[in-house]
């Protein structure tokens, strides 16, 4: 059984969960999954291994929440009693699901249903299907590949210049596997301390700032951190009173359910010029910061404290949060570039827990549906867009005045 625990997953999604619950209770939507590198030389053939998944699914309904997690998350300042209360009656459905083997090799999988009950099936089913697929292409993993690969990332860390920099694990959805991801945290913690107690090496203390991952947060004694995703915004687009307010309407609607806590906002749901045009000086003093997920991270950064300095804020007082495919290289770039100008943050995710020396499956599921109606995003990368309805991506890039 390859998921054990609902905790396994990331915090964002018990966050947005709350807002769903408190907010847009009666929401439908809809999920699809895509493998962006399907087609490359024996990458994306998942159709052999549909029922294997679709049992892992299976198991992954059964699960309840234990009363010692249901304790750990009410522990959280922002988690209100009632939306844990209602967690102590949850499980996963799986009618909510549709697994397809396709005559390609890959497979279409579908998540259909209320919001309330689908919004916890991404992270687990992303993190099922990696690891069904890695354990049958790979019966023999090469741990002391990845282990030298880990090794050499975390030297890279220790530099003494770059005692300040911290970083984060967001890697659930497309780690090699369970066991590999709770390895790679335990080395961390060890070789570059947490700042908490839990480390027991002589590394630059504190280095990891945490996890997006909850259940490793509460049994590893790290931060669990996350705020929102893309589908919250996106779901905006069906929720809220006008398409082209979906944003403001979003980021309001996210203020009022933590009044100030939890204050990252997304910049590319649809690009960083209509976030920016939308992001004004009321948004620039009430979050904390920005998220970056698409498009240069370095034009991204300067123009976000461009903006800042523009709406008279000063950007050693905001936070930018880097998340888009790094790396150990690129993450330490970026920190030289930015540090002491603004607050930082790094999330690294594929690079921390599935490097071993295999391709990593570039593997999604987004929200394509709410309500009925079509949602999209547009980010600054265009191969990350996902839409199944083309007018409604052509509507929605003359509402945002997106070339």
């Amino acid at each position: 059984m390859i998921i054990s625990s609902l905790l396994d997953t990331d915090l964002y999604k018990f966050t947005m969960m709350q807002v769903v619950l408190h907010q847009f209770p009666g929401a439908e939507v809809e999920y699809r999954f895509k493998c962006r590198n399907a087609g490359a030389p024996g990458i994306g053939d998942l159709a052999p291994f549909a029922d294997e998944i679709r049992e892992e699914i299976r198991e992954l309904c059964q699960l309840h929440f234990q009363d010692d997690e249901l304790a750990y998350l009410k522990a959280m300042r922002f988690i209100k009693s009632d939306f844990v209360d209602f967690l102590g009656l949850f499980h996963l459905n799986q009618k909510y699901v549709t697994i397809t083997a396709l005559p390609s090799g890959e497979i279409e999988v579908s998540i259909k249903g209320p919001w309330l009950h689908t919004i916890l099936f991404e992270i687990p089913v992303l993190a099922i299907i990696n690891e069904v697929y890695f354990r049958n292409t790979q019966r023999r993993p090469d741990f002391a590949e990845g282990r030298r690969r880990l090794d050499i990332k975390i030297r890279e860390l220790q530099a003494d210049e770059l005692r300040e920099l911290r970083i984060a694990d967001y890697g659930t959805r497309r780690r090699f596997g369970k066991v590999w991801h709770e390895e790679v945290l335990r080395t961390l913690i060890t070789r570059l301390g947490t700042g908490t107690g839990q480390e027991k090496g002589a590394g630059a203390p504190g280095q990891l700032a945490g996890t997006s991952n909850v259940l490793f947060a509460m049994k590893l004694g790290l931060t669990p951190l996350g705020t929102l995703a893309h589908e919250y915004l996106q779901a905006c687009q069906a929720l809220g009173p006008r398409l082209r307010d979906s944003q403001v309407f979003g980021l309001e609607s996210w203020a009022r359910e933590y009044r100030g806590d939890l204050g990252i906002a997304l910049s590319d749901v649809y690009g960083m010029s209509a976030f920016l045009r939308d992001f004004d000086l009321y948004f620039c003093k009430l979050f904390d910061g920005t998220r970056h997920d698409s498009g240069d991270p370095f034009q991204w950064g300067e123009r976000m404290l461009a903006h800042y300095l523009n709406n008279r804020v000063d950007p050693k007082t905001k936070t930018l949060i880097f998340s888009d495919s790094l790396t150990v290289p690129r993450t330490i770039e970026l920190y030289q570039q930015f540090r002491g100008r603004c607050l930082l943050a790094f999330g690294i995710g594929t690079n921390l827990t599935n490097d071993l020396g295999y391709e990593p499956l570039q593997i999604v599921i987004k929200m394509v549906r709410c309500n009925g109606q079509p949602v999209a995003k547009l980010s600054d990368t265009p191969s990350k867009d996902m839409c199944d309805d083309e007018k409604y991506v052509a509507y929605l890039r003359q509402v945002f005045e997106i070339a």
